[in-house]
Order: C-alpha cells, then sequence, then structure tokens
C-alpha cells in the first residue's frame, strides 16, 4: 500500500487500441484516453436563461444521449492546447455559439473507478450565435435551448421517448439554478 507521499507505481498498458487504452495500477484496470491534453464541458446559457444542451447517439449506450456541450483538448493536432481555447472550439463547432464571456468553474473526475480522465467545466455567457452548430463531419448533433425553469420537466420528456440523460446536465441544472438566485437576489436588493 502505498501513502500520500509515496509515488504511484507506473501503470502498465494491457491493451492499446486507436484512442483508448487500458491500463492496469496495483492490479487495478482502468482506461485511459490517448492523445489529448485535457476534456472540456461547457455549460452554456443565453441571455434568457436557456441552457444550451446537445443530443447525439453515443454508440457504447446504443442510444440518443442529452449532454453539455463538451469535447476534447489536444485531440486535433495540438498536443498542449489551452482548454479555454478548447472549449471556444468545441462549443462553436457543436452549437453554433461564441462565448462573449467564459469562465473555467471546476474540474473532477468522469467515472474514478474506470477512468483517469478529468473534465474541466466552463461557464459560456453572452452567447452569440454565429454558425450553424451541429458538430463536425464525423457527428451528427442536435441543438437543444431550454429554458432552466423547464429543464427538470423537458428531460423526463426526453427520457419518456428513450433518450438517455448524461449526468452532468444535472450538474448544470444546479449550476445554473443557483446563477437564478443569485440574479434574483441582486434585482430584490436594487
Amino acid at each position: 500500500m502505498t501513502t500520500d507521499s509515496d509515488p504511484p507505481p507506473l501503470p502498465q498498458v494491457v491493451w492499446s487500441g486507436k484512442h483508448l487504452e487500458m491500463l492496469v495500477r496495483q492490479n487495478w484496470e482502468y482506461v485511459h484516453r490517448k492523445g489529448i491534453c485535457g476534456i472540456v464541458g461547457i455549460i452554456a446559457v443565453t441571455a434568457d436563461g436557456k441552457l444550451v444542451l446537445v443530443e447525439q447517439y453515443r454508440r457504447p449506450s446504443a442510444a440518443m444521449v442529452i449532454e453539455l456541450p463538451a469535447g476534447l483538448a489536444g485531440d486535433e493536432g495540438a498536443g498542449d492546447e489551452d482548454l479555454a481555447t478548447a472549449a471556444r472550439r468545441e462549443l462553436l463547432e457543436e452549437t453554433g455559439y461564441e462565448a462573449g464571456k467564459l469562465a473555467q468553474l471546476f474540474e473532477g473526475l468522469s467515472s474514478a473507478g474506470l477512468s483517469d480522465e478529468k473534465i474541466t467545466f466552463f461557464r459560456a455567457t453572452q452567447l452569440k450565435k454565429t454558425g450553424p452548430g451541429g458538430g463536425d463531419a464525423n457527428e451528427q448533433i442536435r441543438v437543444h435551448e431550454v429554458p432552466l425553469s423547464d429543464l427538470p420537466q423537458w428531460l423526463m420528456r426526453q427520457k419518456q421517448r428513450g433518450a438517455l440523460v448524461d449526468l452532468k446536465v444535472y450538474l448544470a441544472l444546479a449550476v445554473g439554478a443557483a446563477d437564478l438566485m443569485e440574479k434574483l437576489a441582486a434585482e430584490v436588493c436594487t
């Protein structure tokens, strides 16, 4: 057993594919994504309080999935791509929106027992529609703009029609609700 001061032992690669590796460290198997420098998730809210979501077919779950705009940093040959730059690129590519303001919120592990990947979340505001969205040539993304106040019911309807909801959408709902409460408090105090 290692302590906090001991460096972790190096993992062993037991399988390597084009984009993923299966590693083992101290008898624990996990997945590592190759060729990237980070992952970004974007909580994008329009001026009229709508959360911008994307929907696409995901092969691992064999279903349509409602998600936050998100993507990989450094996957297009820029191995040291800045995470904010990647967030802006992914937001425009997937949704057609450019962010006038982008703020880094927090980062966290996507699935601590399965993967070593960390996602860095950004809040995008002052949005301006400048492109069609829909993803790159390999993606077929549908964009949804959902009022934060209607989001729980809207998500329930999407699930009833068979779509899956990425858990990070619920995180966005919590962040959006906190923002809304902050705005209401500011209005009441002025």
